[in-house]
């Protein structure tokens, strides 16, 4: 079967988005900004990727962008008129399939016909050609959980292409799929969009993968920050289908990659206030992955190009990220767009042992990451070296969604128990300081030359 591919250049504006930000009310009675400032349009027969890591807002915008959530402040129109609700226009496909499990395959594609009236004849009729088009024919009559996963993903792009929306927009549609699986349906949607019949629908899709925006997006749009903003816009001109190996594919990832390991603004301390919990917090990176990134890096010379080395792990390249802004924030790695170059300090941590290595680490850790510098605070402040995790629980939660706050908090203490800095009683639900931490007070000292971050 011969594929034809939408070549045809952006038509009219179909959506648009200025001046979004979006807030959500948090613990304290205050908001929680997650948007601000978003700028964008999405023409029809264009592919645009909203690509950004995890908290960014990716699929906060996304929402705002269906008319299933209000903007705070700013304005979305479709087709020029101003978005008061939910948008007839847009289909949606979600990561987690959201399948009615009692209904059939042939009835779940048929549920939004339904819901705006369709004929009996009309929506069979209509769903049996989307479920044939994306490849389930013969599984009309099965049920959810007769289905793989990747089947039961391509139930949910039918019941959106059913619909015959001039925007589908797909929040990680692939991500809680193998690899290999992920890879055959991003394939076979991109043919589906780019028959002839469906040659004017625009598509928007939220990825936190480099290459999965590179693939499929004619422009990928760059969030990041908290709150999150549209920090870049770039452009993928290369003809489809697009093979990974090409050099212009690579450059592009290479491009995006750097965007994504930059440093965020103000980090490198010229916006006056010093690195705080809230401000920069603690990737997502246990010790123990941390160790094992710096002995890959010293075993490739002391350098290497991580999307080369995402590819010989067999890892998304965004899969190596966390890893790699905890290593830059604790002084063990420096990057240089997608090079990756290890530092002294990440040398001699590599080369000590057990127990001198846990003591680099502490140091660090209390210089440089400053949750971990916070905790070591407060507990040395206390009269009895010890403070119940829900304080600083109820400090992360003034910036932090609950379970982001959470997250932070179960790494700081990973993090400090592995230096020795403190530890964490689970029946007491309290963070102990150790004696360790007791004897880095110059550390501590916001006047100290070594202290920062």
């Amino acid at each position: 079967m011969t594929h034809v591919f939408n070549t045809q250049p952006p038509g009219r504006v179909l959506v648009s988005a200025e001046g979004i930000g979006k807030s959500f009310p948090s613990t304290d009675g205050g908001g929680l900004r997650v948007l601000d400032g978003v700028n964008l349009t999405i023409r029809e027969g264009e592919v645009v990727a909203l690509l950004g890591r995890s908290g960014s807002g990716k699929s906060t915008l996304l929402r705002v962008l269906a008319g299933l959530i209000p903007p705070s402040h700013g304005d979305v129109r479709y087709r020029g008129v101003p978005l008061a609700e939910a948008n007839p226009a847009v289909a949606m496909v979600f990561q987690s399939f959201a399948l009615m499990p009692w209904l059939t395959v042939l009835e779940n594609v048929e549920l939004g016909l339904r819901a705006s009236g369709v004929a009996r004849a009309e929506r069979t009729s209509r769903a049996l050609a989307a479920i044939d088009a994306i490849g389930l024919d013969g599984f009309e009559a099965a049920y959810p959980r007769e289905l793989s996963g990747g089947m039961a993903q391509r139930v949910g792009f039918a019941r959106a292409f059913v619909q015959r929306p001039d925007l589908l927009l797909m929040d990680e549609p692939f991500s809680a799929l193998d690899v290999l699986t992920g890879e055959n349906l991003r394939g076979e949607l991109m043919a589906v969009w780019g028959e002839r019949e469906l040659a004017g629908q625009s598509i928007c899709i939220v990825t936190h993968s480099i290459e999965e925006a590179v693939q499929l997006a004619d422009r990928v749009l760059v969030l990041g920050g908290s709150p999150g903003t549209i920090q870049a816009e770039i452009p993928i001109h290369i003809p489809r289908p697009r093979d990974k190996r090409s050099p212009t594919f690579e450059a592009a990832v290479d491009h995006l990659y750097a965007l994504l390991t930059g440093r965020p603004p103000g980090s490198d301390g010229v916006s006056g206030q010093p690195p705080g919990p809230l401000t920069h917090p603690l990737p997502e990176a246990t010790s123990g992955g941390l160790a094992g990134l710096i002995e890959i890096v010293v075993a490739h010379g002391g350098q290497t190009d991580l999307p080369d080395l995402a590819d010989e792990l067999s890892f998304d390249i965004d899969d190596l990220l966390p890893l790699v802004d905890a290593a830059r924030m604790l002084g063990l790695l420096s990057v240089d767009g997608a090079q990756s170059f290890i530092t002294d300090a990440g040398y001699a941590w590599h080369l000590a042992g057990i127990q001198e290595s846990k003591t680099s680490f502490a140091d660090l850790a209390v210089t440089r990451a400053p949750l971990v510098r916070t905790i070591v605070r407060a507990l040395e402040n206390s009269d009895t070296g010890a403070l119940r995790a829900d304080f600083f629980r109820d400090l992360l939660r003034r910036g932090f969604a609950e379970a982001d706050a959470e997250r932070q908090l179960t790494l700081a203490i990973d993090w400090g128990r592995y230096g020795e800095l403190f530890d964490f009683d689970a029946d007491t639900d309290e963070i102990v300081l150790s004696e360790v931490a007791t004897g880095l007070s110059a550390l501590l000292d916001p006047d100290s030359e070594e202290s920062g971050s």
